[in-house]
């Protein structure tokens, strides 16, 4: 086979999101590759799109057959004006515009052993099984992978064969452990001790390591994969270190990845003795029963030239028939498999199979996409050997026909918006007279879509996602009424987002990006009673959940994820001691905001004779005396002078910071009760010296140097030659200029600095200087611009070095403090076809809980989950029982109701003690209140008061006030429903 000779440099910006999860090494290789595509219907146009997006090297079709009007269901390349031609030119140019990198070549003859001898991979679909043992055992005995792909109605197939010794580099998705070393002893075994005790439980004994960073012991820094062994004490074992010097400090132990091997059988093995990937018992039976109906398919095919009429009971019979009469399977060492064939299941099966359903083939495609990537890129396990998904719970019951999709309104037109809106256009969904879809997005398109989101091109950078996507869903269906919002959904458009807009629709589909968003997005659903559809991605994890008001639980974002989210750390730990990785890129990302923005908005306030400073916390006014008693004293007029103000920062983070804090508290300073104060994961840290031939502390000064210019309206210099040339001409600030600074940093009390008078007076002094010329121009972080992530980058590192943590590379700092979610195109639409399948139940008659289902997968390990949601919680109180889902509602009547006409609605709390809150404020309290005054409130209208107590007034369309209603009780705090008063 061969690969493409290529020396195109990777366009990371165009990949960032997907470099974070496959890495360079393995995205160089798929850049490379040479992929044939034989089948260009819909799982192969989804495969082909996902190939393209991702950035294969050169992608062959080939499907000579011409377009005709079913192909227009799934295959969103093709349009009523392409009928008639072959499929796979019909494809090309639309294909070829996703990527420009990616060449996009046809194949018109037919599929030959030399042909495929110039691949590295060749995927089939919608192909027959004859066709696919014959390329199948060519493959296989040339080594080229080979994979088939199908989908018939509501179930999927996967076939894959990398051959007898196909090696994986990278099995999983995980980065390599990390940790910092405490101490090493010598001795025959080595014990080493991690600062976290914690992440000794990472490891496991057999795991290979190397070693970096180490003073004294410095054999073990880069030397080869050593085994360790995990004691139960959390130490760990790492062979003899008899031999070497003594461990002195610092250091860190990394995990090697091993690479595994893999070997499959041919096609024509596997077709009689499956390995499928399942995680049950149950799941393995129903695969093998989904085996067999697909050979009597390729059968009755083969027999009847073509496939079982839809709903046909009499093909749906003789499929049965055919699938009994198949050789039985025989196990994983040759041993006849001694099970019975569902029946049922085959039916049903052959009954729905004339179906082509893009859901199905956004979820095929997706997985089978992926498989290529493993193929290529030698990154994740492959599967080994056989997928089976099917969404027969998508069925009606008791063979009702299908629902026909009506309205429906998606939120969201990012990654996953985009597919959804894609899988909407091609089902007809909001193409009815009445119906329509809204995509509600605020962001614009940037380079980084476009390796995932396939609706938007290289002309549409700057424009609303929303709009865009608009225009393309309708170039796929002209039938389709949608409508682009670009307002964020969000407490603040409420005014857009309300009650008229929720009432206009049937349900959302949501594919947000913070769990922050979501929970808002799922508190309006359960408001307005409104069914949810949700999907979510990070990297190759994906879940889609549904929820159905009566039917299902509400949307709860999962408690480690959200906590994860809102994760902050405290502040004297992330200034002074930190301790992990995540603390110095904390400190870093603080020292942007403070130095580059927070001064300059205060300098330009205090032009603004807005002179006070109590606006600030501590370490912010900390921050701002670093501008502006530092080095210099007055506004920079030259990139000499910017350069200077680096340079004296470097000094004041990374050496005299540190040495006055060591003057403090020194490395043998001993506690009151006998412990070493510098002792457990409170590192002692030490001064670094400055050196112009390291480049991290090269980086360091020339980011904050063209930030710093930046900020002062100044031109800033790229050039590190120079850099280093004046670098070496300037002296090291004296300490004395940077003493006001520490004056009040090294007071600490609890490890904070005390900011008196005298300090402030100096500070507003110093500003006075500041505020004579233009304002400054405040810097907002921006994790696509190079200096404002270089120096986060250098500022982290070098703090690591300070205190001996494991630093992160630019590349995982760009992701963390960007807060950006890795990502790639196949798992986006696997999720967004797994959502396409609930949407089918959605639509149609109410149907039950069982036939709902959530789904979870993980594409690097080949985990596929689905099940039942679970039903919404029931409370109760007395004889009361109610759900999330349930709400008290009363309309305002004309003329409107009291307060105590009101309370007559809720007759079931009589003779409670009861407390009426809007927005947390009281409506009628009765605990606390004297007869008359509530006899008094009681007499009042519902609205008059409402305005009292909260000064607000209805907003203009606002159609329900919701008011809470509680228990007071000596022994019992029980939150009833809310109660909705209809104006």
């Amino acid at each position: 086979m061969d690969v493409l000779e290529t020396s195109k440099l990777l366009d990371e910006e165009l990949y960032s999101r997907q470099l974070y999860v496959l890495g360079l090494p393995a995205m160089q290789r798929i850049q490379g590759a040479k992929v044939l595509l034989s089948g260009l219907q819909g799982v192969g146009a989804e495969v082909a799109k996902n190939l393209v997006l991702m950035g294969v090297g050169s992608l062959t079709l080939h499907d000579p057959h011409p377009t005709c009007w079913s192909d227009l269901s799934a295959q969103f390349f093709l349009s009523e004006q392409d009928l008639g031609r072959s499929r796979a030119e019909a494809s090309q140019e639309l294909l070829a515009k996703l990527n420009g990198a990616v060449q996009v070549c046809i194949h018109t003859g037919d599929i030959t052993e030399d042909l495929l001898l110039d691949f590295q991979v060749v995927v089939l679909t919608a192909s027959e099984l004859q066709e696919q043992l014959k390329v199948g055992t060519i493959c296989h005995k040339h080594g080229v992978c080979f994979l088939v792909a199908d989908t018939r109605g509501l179930v999927g197939q996967l076939f894959c064969d990398f051959g007898e010794d196909f090696t994986v580099q990278d099995p999983t998705e995980a980065e390599p452990l990390v940790a910092a070393i405490q101490h090493i002893s010598q001795g025959s075994p080595g014990i080493l001790t991690l600062r976290e005790e914690a992440d000794a439980h990472r490891f496991n004994s057999g795991d290979l390591v190397t070693f970096s960073g180490i003073e004294g012991m410095v054999e073990l820094n880069g030397c080869a994969p050593r085994p360790l062994h995990v004691q139960r004490d959390g130490t760990l074992e790492i062979g003899d270190t008899t031999t070497f010097s003594h461990y002195l400090r610092g250091g860190v132990v990394t995990e090697v990845k091993r690479p595994k091997t893999v070997s499959h059988e041919p096609l024509d093995t596997a077709l009689f003795q499956p390995r499928v990937v399942a995680q049950s018992p149950q799941e393995v039976h129903r695969a093998h029963c989904l085996h067999q109906a697909f050979h009597a398919l390729h059968k009755f095919q083969q027999l009847h030239g073509r496939p079982p009429k839809p709903w046909d009971p009499v093909d749906a019979e003789m499929v049965v028939d055919l699938a009994q009469a198949l050789e039985s399977l025989k196990g994983t060492e040759g041993e006849p498999l001694e099970e019975q064939l569902d029946k049922a299941l085959v039916q049903r099966v052959a009954l729905s199979s004339a179906g082509g359903l893009s859901p199905m083939a956004a979820v095929l495609g997706a997985v089978a996409a992926q498989e290529v990537l493993k193929a290529v890129s030698k990154k994740f396990m492959p599967l080994d050997q056989w997928l089976y998904f099917d969404a027969l719970d998508c069925l009606p019951e008791d063979e009702e026909p299908f629902p026909n999709p009506e309205d429906y309104a998606p939120v969201g037109a990012g990654a996953i918006g985009c597919e959804l809106l894609k899988g909407f256009a091609l089902v007809g969904l909001g193409a009815g007279g009445s119906g329509g879809v809204t995509v509600a997005d605020m962001d614009h398109v940037e380079r980084s879509n476009l390796s995932r989101q396939f609706l938007f091109r290289p002309q549409d950078f700057g424009r609303p996602k929303a709009e865009v996507a608009a225009e393309a869903a309708r170039r796929l269906n002209s039938d389709l009424q949608v409508t682009p919002l670009t307002y964020q959904l969000d407490l603040t458009t409420e005014h857009i987002y309300g009650d008229n807009f929720f009432s206009s629709v049937d349900g959302v589909a949501a594919a947000l990006d913070s769990f922050q968003a979501r929970r808002y997005v799922a508190a309006r659903c359960t408001h307005y009673l409104k069914p949810l559809l949700e999907a979510g991605t990070k990297g190759t994890l994906g879940s889609a959940c549904v929820f159905i008001p009566h039917v299902t639980e509400d949307y709860r974002a999962p408690a480690s994820a959200a906590a994860s989210e809102d994760a902050s750390y405290p502040v004297c730990t992330v200034r002074h001691f930190p301790s992990t990785t995540e603390h110095t890129l904390q400190w870093a990302r603080d020292e942007f905001e403070g130095l580059f923005h927070l001064s300059a908005e205060t300098v330009n306030c205090h032009q603004q004779a807005l002179t006070s400073l109590a606006h600030l916390d501590e370490s912010q006014v900390l921050t701002v005396q670093q501008v502006v008693l530092g080095v210099l004293r007055q506004r920079p007029q030259t990139w000499r002078d910017c350069v200077l103000w680096a340079l004296g920062q470097w000094q004041l983070c990374f050496h005299y910071g540190i040495t006055q804090l060591l003057s403090r508290f020194p490395p043998d300073k001993v506690l009151e009760n006998g412990t070493l104060f510098w002792s457990g994961p409170k590192q002692c840290p030490r001064p670094l010296e400055f050196d112009t031939s390291q480049d991290t502390h090269l980086l360091y000064v020339l980011a904050a140097a063209n930030l710093y210019a930046q900020m002062h309206g100044l031109p800033g210099s790229r050039d590190q030659t120079a850099l280093r040339r004046l670098l070496k001409l300037l002296p090291l600030p004296d300490p004395q200029d940077l003493a006001p600074i520490f004056s009040s940093d090294l007071e600490l009390a609890s490890a904070y600095a005390e900011f008196g008078p005298e300090q402030s007076k100096q500070l507003h002094e110093a500003l006075e200087i500041w505020t004579v010329g233009p304002p400054l121009e405040p810097l907002t972080f921006e994790k696509d611009n190079d200096f404002h992530v270089d120096f986060v980058a250098a500022a982290a590192s070098l703090r690591a070095q300070n205190y001996g943590i494991p630093p992160a590379d630019r590349t995982k700092t760009k992701r963390i403090v960007g807060q950006i979610t890795p990502a790639i195109a196949t798992t986006t639409a696997a999720v967004a076809g797994l959502v396409g399948l609930e949407l089918y139940k959605v639509v149609g008659s109410p149907r039950p809980r069982s036939a709902f289902r959530h789904s979870y997968l993980n594409l690097a390990e080949n985990y596929f989950s689905r099940w039942v949601p679970h039903a919404p919680a029931i409370q109760k109180f007395h004889h009361w029982k109610w759900t999330c889902w349930d709400r008290l509602e009363v309309p305002a009547g004309q003329p409107e109701r009291t307060l105590e006409s009101l309370l007559a609605h809720v007759q079931k709390l009589n003779g409670l003690r009861v407390r009426m809150l809007l927005h947390g404020k009281a409506l009628l309290y009765s605990a606390g209140w004297s007869p008359e005054k509530q006899d008094q409130h009681l007499s009042r209208r519902v609205t008059d008061l409402v305005l009292e107590v909260t000064r607000q007034v209805p907003k203009p369309g606002q159609r329900v006030l919701v008011l809470e209603l509680s228990y007071e009780g000596e022994k019992e705090d029980v939150t009833f429903p809310p109660l909705h008063y209809k104006l």
